[in-house]
């Protein structure tokens, strides 16, 4: 009879517990409310998109006025083409549609900003009158640029604070702190003497050397010898070996005379003016290079537009190891375009610094890694060939190199053949999605001499649809050793860093990660996640903002791009969940967050996915935009008009 008894008892108790896990899991799911490709959020902060846009829109309301372009009626949801949405929308249906999100970005120039604009002679107080005089487009009664200029934006100048002196003068839109009662321009001497002193950005593009560029009268001594061994149809150039031999065996008889044959193999010597020098007569030998020890390093990847060099400054404060500027098209630099120059510069910060360069062709590839490695100061080279972009991808570079590899060894032995500083090569898996040909092409780099492989786990026909292999990464790893592998993709927390150093990569490249949060560095070497609240991550936008207005200026058209680079910033600052709030650890790069309450108002208004509220955050640093200001976001489906 106990038996039976103790039977039913553990029926029951069985039962039971069966319950409780369906209630709880049921309990679970009307919580969190989870859906596929949705972040995992606590209850009770959790929102509907309504009440979301409800709460954003009577915090404004308490405020003093709109911005000068408010509309009330705006609608606050995101538009989901991925374009901006023109009156006469009906007319556009019937014509072909034009493929890609950025074909309606609007194109405004920060100077159009402003209707009228002081003389640079007056902004600088020459001695001399203005060269153009009464042809000049720019007025020179400084009353009646007075009179239109816009208000200032604050009592406080960053650049007069921290260098004694703003190069802007009366056009700075914080010039009452540096503007003396009868509109000169103040001067802190001392503190304007110990800026001079001090080189903060370097690899500016020098006038001289732009206008012989135009002129095309740079000389290319050492790309030119090469590609004159490749129209001969020689080897490009002998198998390039770690160890660095004092004398070549092979080019010696047994008597240590040169054979004749080797003799009339030789280049002849290239023609010179002025005085010989060694650099003329001996050539480097790989290992007399400068050596860049690549390992366990965290490397800030090259990101177009985003990454400029105040996210870089960023980014370095937060723990980033190796830094490198945005893509630069060779061809651009060697015509000595001013704004593909202007990716180059490096500030004093970055001790460990490079640039990426996209071309297709060895000719201007070779051309452009010499002009680069006698006129800019950088640690590494880096040639782009993951670029999945269609405008660079259909012209064969890119992506579009894997395939062609005949055309990238080129590249990569000219190119290493006019360097003095380490060469490495940025990859895909490969360009198609099933068809993986990274570990093919591994193998080769290696005998053409690079000193670093980064390998993005995805395809081009992927994007970012998939998450990145980390396995194949693996593979490669293995393929690519002696070679440093770095490893790219999906990193958004210090449990995705360490699980993607089980793979035996040399070091890891992070992208889109510092983008949600620059933070992320220093999470990763600390090993723990970082609750940050809403006020650090507006000090941290603040430091940007004036980062930004030391870099492009603190003038209107410098605050105005200040203005868009931040926004398109923003664009993906809007997608970190903060840790508090998460009902699951780590947040995971291919999850979107939900509508969510934030623990403030400053939170729940940078967690919004709307341009407008974007625009309200620079607001708070910057200012009201313009009356004519438009944004169209780079990466994002959204518009602010």
């Amino acid at each position: 009879m106990s038996s039976v008894v103790i039977g039913y008892l553990l029926v029951y108790c069985l039962l039971s517990i069966i319950r409780d896990c369906v209630c709880f899991t049921v309990r679970m799911e009307t919580a969190v409310d989870v859906e596929k490709g949705t972040a995992a959020i606590k209850q009770q902060f959790l929102t509907s998109k309504e009440k979301f846009h409800e709460f954003l829109e009577s915090g404004r309301s308490g405020e003093k006025g709109d911005g000068p372009d408010k509309d009330p009626e705006e609608p606050s949801e995101e538009p989901e083409k991925k374009r901006m949405k023109l009156d006469n929308d009906g007319d556009r249906k019937e014509k072909k549609r034009m493929r890609g999100q950025n074909k309606c970005r609007p194109h405004v120039k920060p100077q159009s900003y402003e209707d009228k604009r002081l003389c640079p002679s007056i902004i600088q107080e020459r001695e001399t009158k203005c060269f153009y005089g009464a042809k000049c487009r720019f007025i020179h009664d400084v009353s009646e640029y007075m009179s239109t200029k816009a208000e200032d934006l604050g009592e406080q100048c960053y650049l007069y604070n921290n260098f004694g002196k703003c190069q802007y003068g009366l056009t700075c839109r914080f010039a009452k702190a540096h503007t003396s009662p009868d509109l000169k321009n103040l001067v802190n001497e001392d503190l304007y003497k110990q800026a001079c002193d001090k080189e903060t950005v370097r690899n500016n593009l020098d006038k001289d050397l732009q206008k012989r560029l135009r002129k095309k009268q740079v000389p290319f001594t050492g790309a030119d010898a090469y590609l004159k061994t490749i129209s001969r149809g020689k080897k490009p150039e002998e198998k390039i070996t770690d160890k660095c031999p004092a004398v070549k065996e092979e080019n010696h008889n047994s008597s240590g005379e040169t054979t004749a044959d080797n003799q009339q193999t030789q280049d002849p010597p290239v023609k010179t003016i002025g005085p010989i020098t060694d650099a003329d007569i001996i050539k480097l030998r790989p290992c007399e290079k400068k050596q860049v020890d690549f390992r366990d390093k965290l490397y800030l990847a090259p990101l177009t537009t985003c990454g400029n060099l105040p996210f870089r400054r960023i980014c370095k404060r937060f723990g980033a190891d190796i830094t490198c500027g945005e893509m630069a098209m060779c061809t651009n630099l060697l015509q000595g375009q001013a704004s593909e120059w202007a990716l180059l510069k490096r500030h004093q910060s970055e001790d460990l610094f490079g640039v990426q360069l996209e071309g297709c062709f060895p000719d201007t590839m070779t051309r452009c890694a010499e002009l680069l490695n006698q006129n800019i100061d950088v640690d590494f080279v880096d040639i782009n060939s993951g670029c999945p972009i269609d405008l660079v991808y259909k012209k064969g570079g890119g992506c579009g190199l894997m395939t062609r590899t005949s055309k990238f060894e080129q590249i990569v032995r000219g190119m290493n053949s006019v360097l003095d500083v380490p060469l490495t090569v940025k990859i895909r898996t490969g360009v198609h999605q099933n068809s993986n040909i990274a570990h093919k092409l591994i193998p080769e780099l290696k005998k053409w001499g690079v000193s670093l492989i980064t390998l993005h786990g995805r395809s081009r026909e992927q994007r970012y649809t998939k998450l990145a292999d980390w396995e194949y990464i693996h593979t490669c790893s293995n393929i690519a050793a002696p070679v440093p592998l770095f490893g790219n993709g999906d990193i958004l927390s210090y449990e995705d860093a360490m699980k993607a150093r089980e793979t035996g990569v040399s070091g890891l490249m992070v992208a889109r990660g510092a983008l949600f949060k620059p933070w992320l560095f220093t999470e990763i070497k600390e090993n723990r996640h970082w609750d940050i609240s809403s006020s650090e991550r507006l000090d941290i936008l603040r430091d940007f903002t004036n980062y930004g207005l030391e870099h492009w200026g603190s003038d209107t058209q410098g605050v105005e791009k200040t203005r868009n680079f931040m926004l398109e910033w923003l664009s993906f600052l809007c997608r970190y969940i903060p840790v508090g709030l998460l009902e699951k650890l780590p947040q995971k790069i291919n999850e979107r967050p939900p509508f969510y309450m934030g623990r403030d108002y400053m939170e729940t208004l940078m967690a919004s996915q709307h341009v407008g509220d974007w625009i309200k955050i620079s607001e708070t640093l910057l200012g009201p935009v313009p009356k004519n200001f438009s944004f169209l976001p780079k990466h994002k489906a959204n518009a602010y008009k």
